[in-house]
């Protein structure tokens, strides 16, 4: 296989993460979280970064063979002398917007886990400090007050 058709190979892998992760964006971003089609979605990703890491390690590898460093130096100076450097550019862009994505996505669940959380404190001080008792795992009253507080 030609580097040309490796990197080519490559940025068809990251088109199919970043339309994983836009997806995942759309979903993060519902009033409702449907945890099935995220759950899906994660397990979709999985394999997909999985394919891009085995492309990228027999693209490396090549690289290495062919006399280049095995640095980003190296790669773009083999995708030059290839004559494939507009798929090379091509690559690192895909690349750069899949990591962006991934961040935002990684700060929406962050944000999204701190709303729950702070859900689940007004709830359990309201349950404390009003009438109605919480109950312990034996059934019996729980007049204690607690809060949750995790990072999870």
């Amino acid at each position: 296989m030609s580097l040309r058709q490796h990197l080519t190979e490559q940025v068809e892998r990251l088109e199919q993460l970043q339309a994983l992760l836009e997806q995942e964006q759309r979903l993060l971003g519902d009033g409702q979280i449907d945890g099935e089609k995220l759950k899906s979605l994660a397990e979709q990703k999985q394999v997909v970064q999985q394919r891009i890491e085995a492309s990228e390690s027999k693209r490396l590898s090549a690289q290495q063979k062919l006399g280049f460093s095995d640095d980003a130096a190296g790669a773009r100076d083999a995708a030059k002398q290839a004559g494939c450097i507009d798929v090379w550019q091509q690559l690192l862009e895909r690349t750069q917007r899949v990591a962006q994505l991934n961040l935002l996505n990684g700060e929406l669940i962050q944000h999204r886990l701190h709303h729950n959380q702070q859900m689940l404190n007004i709830l359990r001080d309201a349950a404390g400090s009003g009438s109605a008792a919480m109950y312990g795992a034996d059934g019996s009253q729980d007049t204690t007050p607690q809060r949750l507080n995790s990072k999870a």
